[in-house]
């Protein structure tokens, strides 16, 4: 097994961990809003009582949104393949160009592994889309900022 493909693989479990954590955190998140809202009593301030049930239930749904969105990127993630070797950047590509490590899988942003920095992108984010379809000594342009493709795995 060849110490790329072992780079690539530990970048693939941080982006699941990180995907995991933003579930988790949106799920206790929604359900500490919904119990907000049940444990909301009546009071003699007439609707105050409505206006606190209202707040926790947007609160609620703007953390269920959170959460859609995270099994989303979950499900984007799982339908990566880091194992096939390619010969250009396709999702689920580790991208070494003359300005950085680039892991095209969801955007996650840095991850140090053994005091060498990637950047988890998303193959829909900017950069991540003009990398695409590139090869090794391949050149492209983002931000004024020229990239040159180094190596692909």
């Amino acid at each position: 097994m060849s110490d790329a493909y072992t780079v690539k693989l530990r970048l693939f479990a941080q982006c699941q961990t990180y995907v995991e954590q933003r579930i988790e955190t949106a799920q206790k998140a929604m359900e500490a809003a919904q119990e907000s809202a049940n444990s909301e009593s009546k009071s003699s301030a007439g609707d105050k009582y409505e206006t606190g049930r209202a707040m926790a239930q947007i609160e609620r749904d703007r953390h269920a949104q959170q959460l859609a969105e995270a099994l989303k990127v979950k499900k984007e993630l799982e339908q990566l393949s880091v194992e096939k070797p390619v010969t250009t950047v396709q999702p689920g590509s580790l991208v070494t160009t003359s300005r950085g490590a680039f892991f095209l899988s969801i955007s996650a942003g840095k991850i140090t592994l053994d005091g060498v920095d990637y950047f988890a992108i998303s193959p829909a984010s900017p950069i991540g889309s003009k990398l695409l379809g590139k090869a090794p000594g391949d050149e492209l342009t983002f931000n004024t900022v020229t990239y040159r493709i180094l190596e692909i795995q």
